[in-house]
């Protein structure tokens, strides 16, 4: 077909034509922002609690800190707070249910569930604590969280439950001394495993790892060439654990040296252990 110069298009005209295209496709792939709605703030909490239910964790964080955003100081963005700390901590976010507790703490030190909040943070270092051979460090700061649980709400049923763990925090914290010292001791380095035997009995005296302690310090003390402490710690342990089978082994061992169990008042276990002597 012959084109006439009437149906060619001129440039200006092709210009704004794909101007124009240009302009459409732009406007129709631009990403529509959906409108601000202020929706109830019981409808908000409701969802999100549908959503921790649902255990979709993601969607009852993001909805707790809508109830936050929209509603911030209503009771309801209270209760979202410590329900986020809640929620991180059922998810397994530990970390962030550290920081959100300890967010709801400093802006509601008298709320009553300031409790919980403590309780919550005690709970999140608790649940991270390692076995005996690694670093005891989240050991530590799960103690100190639940004894400050204990110190602040000692009535509480959260302090109750705190005592318990703060019992196999401890025993923890023994056992890793422990396993320490016995390293110390099979490597034939009586005096680092002696220190390691005496921070259980200093610190930790109350814990299952108190008798072996006393039997350990019984045979480092001995090769070491020290008796007199060894005759000590066999004797404190016959006299607080007599059917303990650490004491049988204590006592073998000082029967072997031609020694018996004899405590020495001036001993540092003495003293520790005087008011049980």
């Amino acid at each position: 077909m012959t084109r006439t110069l009437a149906t060619i298009p001129t440039a200006p005209a092709v210009l704004a034509a794909t101007v124009g295209l240009v302009l459409a496709l732009l406007v129709g792939c631009a990403p529509s922002e959906e409108p601000y709605v202020e929706r109830p703030v019981e409808e908000l909490y409701n969802e999100a609690m549908d959503s921790l239910l649902d255990e979709d964790f993601d969607a009852a964080v993001a909805g707790f800190a809508e109830v936050e955003r929209q509603h911030p100081y209503s009771v309801w963005a209270t209760r979202a707070q410590i329900m986020s700390a809640f929620v991180y901590y059922q998810g397994n976010r530990y970390d962030e249910a550290i920081a959100a507790a300890g967010r709801f703490v400093e802006l509601h030190p008298g709320n009553r569930d300031a409790a919980y909040a403590y309780y919550l943070i005690a709970m999140s270092h608790y649940e991270q604590i390692s076995d005996v051979d690694r670093d005891q460090r989240t050991t530590e700061l799960a103690l100190q969280a639940l004894q400050e649980v204990v110190r602040r709400f000692p009535g509480s049923t959260y302090a109750r439950d705190a005592r318990l763990k703060i019992d196999l925090t401890r025993d923890h914290l023994a056992g890793k001394e422990m396993t320490v010292g016995r390293y110390y001791l099979r490597r034939g380095n009586p005096i680092a495993a002696i220190g390691r035997f005496r921070k259980v009995i200093e610190l930790y005296q109350t814990t299952s790892h108190a008798p072996e302690a006393l039997h350990r310090l019984t045979e480092a003390y001995l090769a070491l060439g020290v008796p007199g402490e060894a005759q000590t710690a066999a004797a404190v342990l016959g006299h607080n654990y007599p059917g303990s089978q650490w004491y049988q082994f204590s006592y073998a061992l000082l029967t072997d040296a031609d020694l018996q169990p004899e405590a020495d008042e001036g001993s540092w276990i003495s003293r520790i252990f005087g008011d049980l002597l």
